[in-house]
């Protein structure tokens, strides 16, 4: 593939898909972003075939663009073996095989990876951990995801799931005696129910960082609690992998303006190494487009 060549990005979600030609040096052609419904209860066909419109549409749009290749990131878990996709909010989408749903539509390869994995790419070229040669990338929103780079190079592992770090255990966290995933723990909805069971009144993520702004206590203590378990998971990680670097991103992360500061702070308390404790966790330094940017960065690895 020519290095100057654009890319088809498609970033495959719980609720949406989104679609768009990106080129070489990671700008996304912004006629050629497309957007379809996906759901938890969309049907197999329905989301199968939402997929390919918002490929076929980013396509269309941009006539002209010659696109040698396809890169897909999705919610997982992934089976790359496989070369299949199984997220966890769409249920009847077990299994969907990429290149059944999106072969044909483009002269070149499709390549397939974890959303966690992509957004690590996107954030190591033009995102917070540019120059990072061993890093992770997290995103903290309704769910908990990530990917790693190691060695300036992303990790898949086995299956494709490498850096699933929702699905990872916290310690037990300001007395809750059940113990629970980083994601139940700490990604929005989770956050949410928590303070809600304390008897906080919110109904939404948006509510809880009005609250937190305000000085709620029992907002506060849940942003806290979220907070305090990423760290405790970044300190896991940084001391397994030997981090340079974590970027957080995700709609959640931005519920409180220190929120990154407090998963800072947490995740040096958690850290046993000096090694460890060196690990700089910073906010994303992308946009909205980061999803798009990585799934781009894995086309234009293939």
């Amino acid at each position: 593939m020519s290095p100057a060549a654009p890319v088809l990005a498609v970033d495959i979600g719980g609720t949406k898909v989104d679609a768009a030609v990106v080129t070489a040096d990671g700008e996304v052609l912004r006629a050629s972003v497309a957007r379809r419904p996906t759901g938890r209860d969309t049907p197999r066909e329905g989301i199968a075939a939402n997929i390919r419109a918002a490929a076929v549409e980013a396509l269309a749009a941009v006539p002209d663009v010659r696109v040698a290749a396809i890169g897909v990131g999705s919610a997982g878990p992934v089976d790359l073996p496989a070369r299949s996709v199984s997220p966890l909010n769409l249920p009847q989408a077990a299994g969907l095989a990429i290149d059944e749903v999106l072969g044909g539509l483009v002269d070149g390869p499709i390549s397939l990876a974890l959303d966690g994995t992509c957004i690590a790419l996107a954030e190591h070229w033009r995102g917070a951990l540019v120059g990072a040669e061993n890093a992770m990338a997290i995103v903290v929103s309704t769910g908990v995801g990530g990917g790693l780079i190691l060695g300036g190079r992303p990790i898949s592992g086995a299956s494709g799931n490498a850096g699933h770090l929702g699905q990872t255990f916290v310690r037990t966290i300001d007395g809750d005696a059940v113990a629970a995933t980083l994601e139940a723990v700490a990604a929005g909805p989770g956050s949410v129910a928590w303070a809600r069971a304390q008897g906080w009144v919110g109904e939404t993520g948006l509510d809880l960082a009005a609250s937190y702004r305000a000085g709620d206590e029992v907002a506060v203590a849940a942003v806290r609690r979220s907070a305090t378990a990423v760290g405790q998971a970044i300190a896991a990680a940084a001391t397994l992998c030997d981090l340079e670097a974590v970027a957080i991103a995700g709609g959640f992360s931005h519920v409180a303006d220190d929120y990154v500061a407090r998963v800072a702070e947490a995740a040096a308390a958690a850290s046993v190494h000096a090694y460890a404790r060196r690990c700089r966790v910073v906010p994303s330094g992308l946009d909205g487009d980061g999803p798009l940017l990585g799934a781009a960065a894995l086309a234009l690895r293939a």
